[in-house]
């Protein structure tokens, strides 16, 4: 199969990329599930944005750079704050139905998060990445440069030493396509395409506890990584601090909205004597508006502390009405479980939500690979440091989504040379299909207990050890049996999780989301973490 350009992933960069670059390009969309089981669907508190007088980039930048720890690349944050404006422009014009507010200058209605200093989150009531993404998918749909792969997952990108691998020299290696398997035929086809695009989002998954869909496993990262890309900031993964705690409530998040329109962290009645105190005020003087790396610490050490399972996030003090016009989703979602928001307080815990770091591009999502981009969350482009400031991450979709496309469509188009066929002549039907849901589980609670929101060297360690094992045992896997599913993300899953052990070894600080008991201390100069691959043999 053979396209202009291939992107993997169908959230909202994938989709941005596509629409800018439809009108000039052939597309392919690779997505795992259907279009919109991606993270972005999930996301939903909003998107940041200088939209009014009252706010200004530098307070935007400045809101950014607090949160990120000192880590943020200062010139990444500048460009993609500064092209916010005309990123929510784009959407509008799309067609994206924001929550409206007459009396505002835009004319749509502005909330304030965590680490804002101003109300500056454009939003569709609390569902914004689900209005995003049907307003883009009914589009991306609709266009004939535009052909969509949905459950088809990507194996490996395909790069010049597999299509030359005898060749000797010192040319720069290059991505020409990918291999990707149909779920439902388990068939594997080649794409060919002059440009690839990663879209595929986080690794949430690798965590027991995650806001993120089951798609976030690392798949963009980990195979960027095995093509020779370097990764960066790979430790600061940001845990939610609110995560619904319900026994059938399966990775349901409260927004952060909530505490910033004045919901309150209380303690339980579990809590004895101290039932029903706020607890922010004892750990950061911003209380519940505080960045989440810090709200996240709190909880997690007040639960600790007194043995609970959950706290309470309460904003029954506000008007009913309110709350059921702002929170449809979540006060729908909470009374299907039989917590009356309006009334009760609702009971959250921590969890795994974004990865801040990935792979390593520069502000046109350029990798280290030509040929290869990378936009979302799968990328470090600096912008969230050591800490993502919320709703800056949907900007950063659409922003350098726009920036990428015009990067490929400044190219002549080229030819891409013959491509060799997915060879499974050596390879039979997998024998024992435990072995892939035992490591998977093993892989996720070892990953919570020694890799989770507070590290220890002697965790840390013990996570790389196991992690060895289970590479050698998985790598065994994937040379004897057909893939499967299961078996891609397991292995993406184990490379990402490596990264991210590997990377918090070499941090010997505290900063931003990576805090260690032996390192608690923050240095006096920030310094991102980038890993560069070894030269693997094809």
């Amino acid at each position: 199969m053979k396209f202009d350009v291939a992107i993997v992933g169908s959230g909202l960069a994938g989709l941005s990329v596509a629409l800018h670059l439809a009108e000039t390009r052939t597309v392919a969309i690779v997505s795992k599930r259907a279009l919109r089981d991606g993270a972005s669907n999930w996301a939903q508190g909003g998107i940041a944005a200088v939209l009014d007088s009252g706010d200004s980039h530098t307070q935007h930048i400045d809101d950014t750079l607090i949160a990120g720890g000192g880590l943020c690349d200062e010139g990444a944050t500048r460009y993609i704050v500064e092209h916010g404006r005309e990123a929510i422009e784009w959407l509008i014009e799309q067609g994206v139905p924001f929550t409206k507010d007459d009396s505002a200058e835009l004319g749509f209605h502005l909330t304030r998060e965590g680490g804002h200093s101003q109300r500056r989150i454009i939003h569709a009531a609390d569902a914004t990445g689900n209005a995003v993404q049907m307003t883009l998918e009914e589009k991306v749909r609709a266009h004939p440069n535009i052909t969509l792969f949905e459950h088809h997952c990507a194996i490996d990108l395909i790069t010049s030493d597999k299509v030359h691998p005898g060749k000797k020299g010192n040319a720069q290696p290059k991505c020409y396509g990918l291999y990707v398997q149909d779920e439902h035929t388990g068939q594997v086809y080649t794409f060919a395409a002059e440009h690839t695009v990663m879209c595929t989002g986080g690794a949430g998954k690798v965590y027991l506890y995650t806001t993120n869909p089951d798609t976030a496993s690392g798949d963009g990262i980990a195979m960027a990584w095995r093509a020779g890309c370097r990764v960066s900031n790979m430790e600061f993964i940001q845990f939610h601090p609110t995560c619904l705690y319900h026994p059938y409530a399966k990775s349901f998040l409260i927004t952060e909205a909530i505490r910033g329109e004045g919901g309150l962290l209380k303690l339980p009645p579990e809590a004895g004597a101290a039932a029903g105190t706020r607890f922010m005020l004892a750990h950061d003087e911003r209380a519940e508006l505080a960045p989440r790396d810090v709200v996240a610490r709190a909880i997690d050490f007040e639960i600790k502390k007194r043995g609970l399972d959950y706290v309470h996030l309460d904003i029954s003090h506000k008007p009913a009405e309110f709350l059921i016009e702002h929170f449809p989703t979540i006060y729908a979602r909470c009374m299907e479980l039989g917590i009356d928001i309006t009334k009760e307080p609702i009971p959250i815990v921590p969890a795994a939500h974004y990865t801040c770091g990935g792979i390593v591009t520069d502000l046109h999502g350029r990798t280290d690979l030509p040929g290869l981009y990378a936009v979302g969350e799968t990328a470090c482009t600096g912008l969230h440091g050591a800490n993502r400031l919320a709703s800056n991450s949907l900007l950063e979709c659409v922003v350098i989504g726009r920036a990428c496309a015009l990067d490929i469509t400044s190219k002549e188009k080229g030819e891409v040379p013959y491509l060799p066929d997915w060879d499974e002549s050596r390879v039979t039907d997998a024998d024992e299909e435990v072995v892939i849901s035992h490591n998977w589980d093993e892989l996720r609670r070892f990953m919570w207990n020694y890799v989770g929101i507070v590290r220890t060297t002697k965790r840390l360690e013990r996570a790389q050890h196991r992690l060895a094992l289970m590479t050698e045992e998985i790598d065994e896997y994937y040379q004897n049996f057909r893939v499967s599913h299961d078996l891609l993300e397991l292995r993406n899953l184990v490379e990402v999780a490596t990264l991210i052990v590997n990377s918090a070894l070499l941090r010997r600080e505290s900063r931003g989301l990576h805090f260690s008991r032996d390192y608690p201390e923050t240095l006096a100069k920030a310094l991102p973490t980038i890993l560069t691959p070894p030269r693997r043999k094809q």
